[in-house]
């Protein structure tokens, strides 16, 4: 009888994640130590590259042996004048001849803001279970609304930007929330659904631009300019291009902040991403949280193409996101899924953007050795387990499990 009593105590075993989850959830919510060596290894071995492919250390390696000393400071040149550089483009540079290019830092926030916003979308959708590849649609069709009534209307300053604000993010969360419906009705697999709306977005502002958001004044696919009243204002004056959106990206933040750890909502989110049969047998509605977590995430992304439009492009084009929504997976992996944490992701990003330029210039280095740094970081946070074996460090118990 006893023995009965305590298989009946013994709780069952909870449910197993498929692979797949269980690996991207591994991937986000390792702890920072991780993320940190990430981009210690990534620009070690974008050094080794730089050097390799640095004319200087080809000559000097073809005396090695007469002189290795000449070698190892051909590469120690190459390296430090190219890093440098970077740097210097990214925060300081004192020997630039205009104020413009000596605070680079500026140019830094102007590029890590719609990161920042559309960080926040993947990271926000990742707490709740879901992995949106679709951030680069949704700031299309954010830049896109917003573009519409940026150049279509004329409103008093102050209401016409809280207008294409409002605008912006109601495209995103449209884009996004087809994807969160069709998850939470159907069972579709939001990363299909995303990248499949992400060509769509593509190829609907092409045709929007070739026909009824066309500049009569252009042979070429691009808007109007965007009213001055729509515009965010700049913080430093005409000569900087950092703009007001920065204070709403860092506002973002902390609303997503306080949404995911202080409010019930965000509770329900962080349930349901841990384990949504849990959540339901709780008495939370699963589908709803997919709907509305996927809404507020392509709201923020759409904001990201809020910053585009009304920050530093000013009309709407077909290149209107660049990369922004694919680096903004990367920086949401970086910041290993918190929102503080894809903040600064969000800010090296922005680093090595602005950098890139200054280092290609400067130190005569390819910018496309910033994107393989980029891919590194990612190629080594997809890979814990490598990282605790270059540096010898013990999986603690509490990695994996996100805050």
């Amino acid at each position: 009888m006893s023995q009965q009593i305590e298989t009946a105590k013994t709780p069952s075993p909870p449910a197993k994640e498929s692979e797949g989850t269980h690996l991207v959830r591994e991937i986000m919510s390792g702890n920072a130590v991780i993320s940190v060596l990430a981009v210690v290894v990534a620009l070690v071995i974008g050094g080794i590259l730089i050097a390799v492919t640095d004319p200087r250390v080809s000559a000097a390696s073809g005396y090695f042996f007469a002189d290795p000393m000449a070698t190892l400071s051909a590469i120690w040149s190459s390296i430090s004048e190219a890093y440098g550089a970077l740097w210097r483009g990214a925060t300081y540079d004192p020997t630039a001849r205009t104020w413009q290019g000596q605070l680079g830092i500026f140019e830094t926030l102007t590029f890590a803001t719609p990161l920042i916003f559309s960080g926040l979308a993947v990271t926000l959708a990742f707490r709740a279970g879901l992995f949106n590849i679709g951030a680069q649609g949704q700031i299309i069709l954010g830049a896109t609304f917003a573009g519409a009534v940026g150049f279509g209307m004329h409103l008093p300053p102050v209401v016409h930007l809280l207008v294409v604000i409002l605008a912006g993010a109601l495209g995103g969360a449209i884009w996004g929330g087809i994807a969160g419906f069709l998850k939470a009705k159907t069972g579709a697999h939001e990363v299909i659904v995303t990248i499949m709306l992400n060509y769509i977005a593509i190829s609907l502002v092409l045709y929007l631009l070739k026909n009824q958001l066309k500049d009569p004044n252009s042979s070429n696919p691009i808007s109007p300019q965007m009213d001055a009243n729509a515009l965010f204002p700049l913080l430093l004056g005409p000569n900087f291009r950092v703009h007001a959106g920065l204070i709403l990206a860092i506002l973002a933040v902390i609303g997503v902040a306080w949404l995911l750890n202080r409010s019930t909502l965000g509770f329900e989110y962080r349930a349901i991403g841990a384990n949504p049969k849990a959540a339901r047998t709780a008495g939370m509605l699963v589908s709803r949280g997919y709907i509305t977590v996927m809404l507020i995430s392509g709201a923020l992304a759409g904001l990201a193409g809020v910053a585009q439009i009304a920050g530093t492009e000013k009309s709407l084009d077909s290149e209107i996101a660049g990369s922004i929504g694919f680096d903004a997976i990367t920086v949401a992996l970086l910041g290993r899924s918190k929102p503080w944490g894809t903040f600064f992701a969000a800010l090296l990003f922005g680093a090595f953007k602005a950098g890139g330029t200054s280092m290609a210039v400067n130190a005569d280095v390819s910018i496309d050795i910033v994107a393989v740094v980029q891919s590194l970081i990612v190629l080594f946070i997809a890979a814990p387990p490598l990282i605790r074996s270059i540096f010898r460090i013990k999986e603690s118990r509490r990695e994996g499990v996100s805050a």
